[in-house]
């Protein structure tokens, strides 16, 4: 199941698995509108602060995104959370 506000798992796979060809130039634009939304939104939220199958499946986008794009390799929350001086994780 995907996180509130993100894109469903089924609407992704079904718009992968139709050919562009079958689809209206109104489907691509709203597809391509709702891939920027959920790129975004991936990226602000840490991994460990996800469902376990959103995790998993943010994981797996993100390294397709950088084979083929040249993408980030951990979510804008995670690099933050990395940056010296602007967290301290308790242990």
């Amino acid at each position: 199941m995907s996180d509130a506000g993100r894109k469903g798992f089924t609407t992704k796979a079904k718009e992968k698995l139709t050919p562009d060809s079958t689809k209206s130039t109104q489907d691509k634009v709203k597809e391509t509108a709702t891939d920027t939304t959920d790129r975004t939104t991936r990226g602000l939220k840490t991994d460990d602060s996800k469902g376990v199958g959103q995790e998993a499946f943010d994981k797996t986008q993100r390294a397709s995104d950088n084979h083929g794009h040249g993408g980030a390799t951990g979510s804008i929350g995670d690099k933050v959370k990395g940056a010296p001086g602007l967290w301290s994780p308790q242990k």
